[in-house]
């Protein structure tokens, strides 16, 4: 197994600058890690960070789920108050 520096990468946990290698284990699985830390990170388990992902206000249109029953609300002035 080959491990590289990949420049300029900072730990997400120590926050050091290029003390972070990248490597492909055995079975294919790429992983990083910091040496000044011992902080580790595969493929693997990214990809079950970003299934996880909440759905937010910024989910694409397509994507939103909405119920046939919604109703459009329109809030005009009050008519007594004064402008």
């Amino acid at each position: 197994m080959k491990k590289r520096f990949i420049a300029g990468a900072i730990c997400p946990r120590c926050s050091e600058m290029d003390k972070i290698v990248m490597y492909t284990s055995d079975d294919g699985v790429q992983s990083k890690e910091c040496v000044a830390c011992g902080f580790s990170e595969n493929m693997k388990d990214l990809e079950a960070q970003q299934e996880k992902e909440l759905a937010t206000r910024v989910t694409p249109v397509e994507e939103a789920v909405r119920s046939e029953e919604t109703q459009v609300l329109q809030f005009h002035p009050n008519p007594s108050t004064k402008h």
